[in-house]
């Protein structure tokens, strides 16, 4: 055996495993529990943080918003959202989706693309949306200025998902049915046998496993270099959130996520405060990552032209995220083609909470059966970038 194209190895085999996967954040977290429920238990989850979801699914707006420009992660939202909307019996002790509707707000030539997707897909009867007026936006939301709105599009059944539940209830189902949870555990190496990925070297141990699952967020480019699998270009991006007191003698608590698409600016209820965000995505190195000045000064002055009413006054608390994309921006799911037994679960981009029941389940499947009838497993499959 083998490290990944590099080191002879020798030592012992700690264990075996059908499946490892890289990463116990919302996507790693997602593929245990669909296996589980297809019986795949023989499965090890190897978080290097002291607990799982701490670096982007953590630091997530946690929004389910299906209406989406792009056709997969569209279609992806779409199954994402009816599981999350209607999980199965004893899934969570509380809910994991709160149907507060999101407000999406245009000008020039995103409100033209908006009103003509949005017509597509009423036609079609794949979503359920209005087209409000600037008028209507504003007479429904005083504190929005007109002057950066054409128009909006409206998505009732769209809300706000409570990650810490979906996280902790995809966790709790995974390890009642056997898979074992490693936080503290680094990947350092990969394993080779025969041309193909055979397991993991951590910073405690040496692990076999018929599949090894990349599912490792911003540091999915470095794991893949690592193995020697296919070259994908994927980029993290930083993104800065804020929260602070909303006005005085308004009830926030159940306002939708208003996200201005052209401005790039949102903000949404947040546990009594209000949080924001510029919409940055700046390129960033795989970190722990902050929030800069500039983040924050950009979130400010975007709030001041879009809902003056709401500028902060002061910061509660502020924070920054990685979120990692693929090339053409839709996720990556599928055995490498180059290296035999390792498995991406990569570039989740901005939709990696909205999209895991999806994604969980598809993947689960291509490892257990090698096909899908949830998806067309080609549109995510890594074998586009080779």
């Amino acid at each position: 055996m083998k490290w990944c194209e590099r080191h002879t190895y020798t030592a012992d085999i700690a264990r075996s495993y059908e499946v490892a996967i890289i990463g116990g954040g919302i996507a790693g977290a997602s593929l245990a529990y669909f296996l589980s429920q297809r019986g795949v238990t023989d499965v090890v989850l190897l978080e290097r943080e002291s607990a799982p979801g701490y670096h982007a699914t953590g630091r997530s707006a946690a929004t389910l918003c299906s209406f989406d420009f792009s056709p997969t992660l569209r279609a992806l939202k779409h199954i994402g959202g009816a599981f999350l909307r209607q999980p199965p019996d004893g899934f969570s002790e509380t809910p994991v989706f709160d149907q507060t509707g999101v407000l999406l707000l245009f000008a020039g030539d995103t409100w033209i693309a908006a009103q003509a997707l949005a017509a597509v897909l009423t036609t079609a009867g794949l979503e359920q949306v209005e087209l409000w007026s600037t008028e209507t936006v504003c007479e429904r939301f005083a504190v929005l200025s007109p002057a950066t709105i054409d128009g909006a599009v409206w998505v009732p059944h769209d809300g706000r998902i409570d990650v810490d539940v979906l996280l902790s209830a995809y966790l709790r189902h995974a390890r009642r049915s056997g898979v074992e949870l490693r936080t503290d555990t680094e990947v350092i190496d990969l394993l080779c046998e025969n041309g193909r990925c055979s397991g993991v070297v951590t910073s405690t141990e040496t692990i076999e496993a018929r599949w090894v699952v990349n599912a490792a967020g911003a540091w999915v480019g470095d794991i893949g270099r690592r193995a020697g699998a296919s070259t994908i270009a994927f980029e993290p991006r930083r993104r800065t959130m804020i929260t602070f007191e909303g006005p005085a003698n308004t009830d926030t608590a159940r306002w939708p996520l208003v996200c201005n698409e052209t401005e790039l600016v949102y903000f949404a209820p947040s546990g009594g405060d209000l949080l924001a965000s510029p919409m940055d995505a700046e390129p960033c190195a795989p970190c722990d990552a902050r929030p800069d000045e500039l983040g924050i000064a950009l979130v400010i002055d975007k709030l001041s032209r879009l809902a003056p009413t709401l500028t902060p006054r002061g910061l509660h608390s502020k924070w920054a995220g990685l979120r990692t994309f693929s090339p053409d921006g839709d996720l990556v799911v599928g055995e490498d083609p180059r290296l035999p037994g390792f498995f991406w679960l990569a570039g989740q981009g901005g939709a990696g909470i909205e999209t895991s029941p999806a994604v969980g389940a598809i993947a689960a499947d291509l490892i257990i059966d090698g096909a899908t009838d949830r998806f067309e497993a080609a549109r995510l499959s890594p074998r586009r970038f080779a």
